[in-house]
């Protein structure tokens, strides 16, 4: 199951909090927003993601950022302890798989 996360920020801080969550293992989708909460991009993370495939994502969020003076960030991150559960549950349905 996934939980989120909102955070308040600065336009000159918003591409900077983005790289942070990129990097971190279970976010699996960051949302920017105004301060209203209306969604003005939105994109899936994954692990596997590498600079060259960012790079737009990076130049969109630094003109959303200059544009911007406040900004929400919505952030989807996996619940890895419910995961680790899930896990378990299954080997003990099926202990052969």
């Amino acid at each position: 199951m996934a939980y989120k996360e909102t955070f308040n920020i600065s336009g000159e801080h918003l591409l900077k909090k983005i790289k942070e969550l990129i990097s971190d293992a279970n976010v699996t989708k960051i949302t920017i927003a105004d301060k209203n909460e209306k969604e003005i991009i939105s994109f899936p993370v994954s692990i596997g993601i590498v600079g060259v495939l960012l790079a737009p994502v990076f130049a969109a969020v630094g003109a959303i950022a200059a544009v911007l003076a406040e900004c929400k960030i919505i952030v989807e991150r996996k619940d890895d302890i419910e995961h680790e559960a899930t896990a378990a549950e299954k080997d003990e349905i099926n202990p052969l798989v």
